[in-house]
Formats: structure tokens, sequence, C-alpha cells
């Protein structure tokens, strides 16, 4: 049976490049998203690649929608990314809760219903404190969550959620814990700072990064990547995996792009950074993914932010 893919939240950084990599590949996709805005596919789509889109809009929380979604389209994969981020879970705890946990809930259900092969989800490092952290500052498979904000409690009740629907329905799951992500695309929420400097940078402008310290960057096109693999994974049961990139501190951050923006401008913007660091884990260990889905999609840094600039100077 040919595949269907339904990516929510598909207008967002990480769900324009999956709708990227599976356009480009030549699948069906169905591009769903509360917003109207296709601004970030189309810094990384060709207007051909654009037009082979379906796109659905509409509302996570109306399970009546998103249901007839799955009989419109014959939905056979989805890529489960819709949500909405720490700042506006912690400005409107209600509807984070709708958005994230109530529409996990329709996604899974409809799943059920219409025999999905698999779905795949994005829960957030946010579950974990980082009073949790090993003495080592690695993450790993094993270690417990106990979030310390809103969005971290509702992306674990979302890791919940997938595992009841395994043991009582056999819908087979598999959830990725992103970090700082950065790309062509990244231009929300609090750690989209490190590209808007490489954007910045690219055209000779100064950028302030509001945090420092030390952490892990995740390239948006290897973590869509890393999505569609664990779509089609020959996995049986519900799993929640970290992903793995490059580990900087936020000075190495910065002279690497400062190093790479001259290819770009002859100008010399100045990029500054401020500690104390991000409140997050600083590194992750994937090897658990490893073993599921074999090697992971991994650009080098260097490479990744050149790319993240030609996008940024293409318009």
């Amino acid at each position: 049976m040919s595949e269907a893919f339904l990516v929510t939240g598909a207008l967002g950084c990480i769900g324009a490049w999956v709708v990227r990599n599976l356009v480009q590949t030549g699948v069906a996709v169905v591009a769903f998203d509360a917003s109207h805005d296709t601004h970030r596919l189309a810094q990384i789509l060709s207007a051909d690649e654009l037009a082979r889109v379906q796109f659905e809009q509409g509302d996570i929380t109306d399970f009546a929608a998103i249901e007839a979604i799955f009989t419109r389209h014959a939905i056979t994969h989805v890529v489960h990314l819709a949500a909405l981020l720490l700042p506006a879970c912690k400005a409107n705890p209600m509807l984070g809760e709708r958005v994230n946990v109530g529409g996990t809930l329709h996604i899974f259900e409809a799943a059920v219903r219409h025999g999905v092969k698999r779905v795949v989800f994005a829960s957030s490092i946010a579950v974990f404190d980082t009073a949790d952290v090993p003495s080592d500052g690695i993450v790993t498979h094993d270690v417990p969550g106990r979030p310390s904000n809103l969005y971290g409690v509702y992306k674990q009740a979302m890791e919940g959620i997938a595992r009841v629907y395994w043991h009582e329905h056999g819908v087979p799951s598999i959830g990725l814990r992103p970090a700082t992500v950065f790309g062509a695309g990244r231009d929300n929420g609090i750690t989209s700072a490190p590209t808007k400097a490489m954007q910045a940078a690219a055209k000779g402008q100064s950028y302030h990064i509001p945090y420092g310290g030390r952490g892990e960057f995740q390239y948006a096109d290897d973590v869509a990547k890393a999505f569609i693999a664990c779509a089609r994974a020959n996995f049986a049961g519900a799993e929640v995996f970290n992903l793995h990139g490059t580990v900087l501190t936020m000075q190495a951050l910065i002279d690497i792009v400062q190093q790479v923006s001259i290819e770009f401008t002859p100008q010399s913007g100045i990029i500054t950074f401020q500690e104390p660091g991000f409140p997050s884990p600083e590194s992750f260990d994937a090897s658990a993914l490893t073993a599921v889905i074999g090697t992971l999609p991994f650009t080098p840094f260097e490479v990744a932010v050149r790319q993240t600039m030609q996008f940024a100077i293409k318009k």
C-alpha cells in the first residue's frame, strides 16, 4: 500500500522540513496546521514542490475535523508536531493543555479508528529538569523526566497517551525529544536565537543571543529525517527517544557562525551572548534510537550553518 503522511504542525520549522523531505522523495503528504502562513515552507521548497503539498487548515482540538482528514486522505503514517510552545503554554495553560494533550489524544484515537501504521510525535527535552541530569551532564535513555514547567508536563502526558494506546489498542508509536533545533524556518520560541544569529551574520548584521552556556544543537533537516525514519521503522511498541546533534559552548557556536559568514558578506556583524546558559541539559545520548533506525541523520555543524545562511539570503 502506498504511503500517505499526515504532518500536523506542518507550518512550523520541523514540520516544514518534514514536508520538504517527503515531497522531494515523491511521497503524498497532507500538511495540517491551524495557520495559513506558509512562509517557512516557501523558504525551503521550490514553487513546484510547494504545489505538490496538500493543505488542510484546522483546529487540532476539533476531533471531527481530524478524523475527516484521516478518511479523506487515507492516511497511513502520522508525524504529529502540532503544539503550543513553552511561552504560549505559560501564558494560557488551559489552551496549552487542549492543544498539546487533547490534540495528541485526538491523533491517537483517529489512528485507532483508521488503522494507521505508526504515529511519530514530538516530545521535548522539557520533560527533564536540570537537577535530574547525571553528573557527567549526559541525558541517557533511561533518565526519568521530572518537568519544571507546564509545557514539559504536557509533553510528558503525550508520552503517556502513546503508551496507553499501544497497550490498549496496539497503536505503535515513537516520540522524539528535540533539543535546540536550528535552521531555516526556526524563527519562533526561546531557542530560535542561534538561528537568528546565523541569519543576521549572513547579512553582515549584529545580533545578541540572550543566553550562553553549553548545549546540544540539532539541525532541522536532520531532525525531520529522523522523524520520517521513525515513521517507517520496523518497530512494535511505544517508546520515546533522545536525539543527538552537535554539543558546543555558545562562544564556539558564535566563532563558527562568524567564520562562515565571511563567505556571504564583506561586512562584519557582531554576534554576542550573555550568561547564564539556557536552563536545560547540555548533552543527550541517542544510542537507543540508533538501535531502532540505524545511524542518525547528521549534517556537520559548519555545513548546516552554511546552508542556514544560504536560505537566509536566498530571497
